[in-house]
């Protein structure tokens, strides 16, 4: 137990920034035994005094830190420096970088990022309206998607559509069973937004719907379950996507992040190309 780090995240507002930071800094250690602990909404010295209380009391204390106010960081630096505990700032030389690079002052204003502005309402609609166009609903308007993907059953398009939401990208997703399962206007217009087509590797498409028949304790046909016809599935997909000419992505070993941007990256060359 000695050899588990405690990571303490500490961050001005809600500390999501600081947990992807987190995450896709643990990702590149593989022996690394952590426990978390997160402090949101932390912008007093006194609130910065107790978590130190707390953090000197462990051994393999390490303190990761987003605060905008130059005043507030400094103090925790300084004390954190004083108890000996590895501190750092995660936006710190960031911010500064780009205002001498702007030429301008920072704000230094907490969640700064959360402003209700026309991004803000751009994003929330774009989830409204991916939530409404989820799983082949809502077909008559899928025009108005930035992004339609398709594919056979489990190749992740529900999370991935909901992570290109959060970007603020409308997007529907189709069940793809066979060619005719594809709304008509999408088979008449293949062009009509972005379309994406995801596959997977047959075997791990078996392992997925058996682990998701055995949790939510489902009974499907045998053909959902069938190697051979999931195999004629995604051999049927991929050809439907070469045919219509849409890009395809393998989602086998992607994680819904990557998978994700891929497609962003597609949709930007469309978008180019248009």
């Amino acid at each position: 137990m000695s050899n588990t780090y405690q990571i303490y995240l500490i961050s001005d507002s809600t500390g999501e920034t600081l947990d992807r930071i987190f995450l896709a800094l643990k990702a590149q250690f593989r022996n690394f035994d952590y426990k978390t602990h997160q402090y949101s909404f932390t912008r007093t010295q006194n609130q910065i005094t107790k978590i130190l209380d707390i953090t000197k009391k462990n051994k393999n204390s390490i303190i990761l830190y987003t605060i905008v106010d130059n005043k507030l960081a400094k103090f925790l630096a300084e004390e954190a420096n004083k108890l000996k505990i590895p501190c750092f700032g995660v936006l710190g030389d960031l911010i500064l970088s780009f205002s001498k690079l702007l030429n301008q002052e920072a704000s230094h204003i907490p969640s700064g990022q959360h402003v209700l502005d026309e991004e803000y309402y751009n994003r929330i609609e774009a989830i409204q309206f991916t939530m409404n166009h989820d799983d082949g609903n809502s077909i008559g308007d899928i025009g108005k998607s930035d992004i339609i993907l398709l594919g056979v059953s489990r190749t992740s398009k529900t999370p991935t559509s909901i992570y290109l939401a959060n970007r603020g990208l409308r997007t529907s997703n189709i069940p793809l069973v066979n060619e005719n399962s594809i709304p008509s206007l999408l088979r008449k217009n293949p062009k009509i937004s972005c379309v994406v087509g995801l596959t997977s590797e047959p075997q791990r498409l078996l392992d997925i719907r058996k682990n998701r028949m055995n949790t939510l304790k489902e009974t499907e046909t045998i053909d959902y379950i069938n190697l051979d016809k999931i195999s004629i599935e995604v051999e049927s997909a991929k050809k439907t996507f070469k045919k219509y000419n849409w890009p395809t992505i393998d989602v086998t070993r992607k994680s819904v992040e990557e998978t994700a941007a891929s497609v962003i990256k597609i949709y930007e060359i469309s978008k180019e190309n248009e």
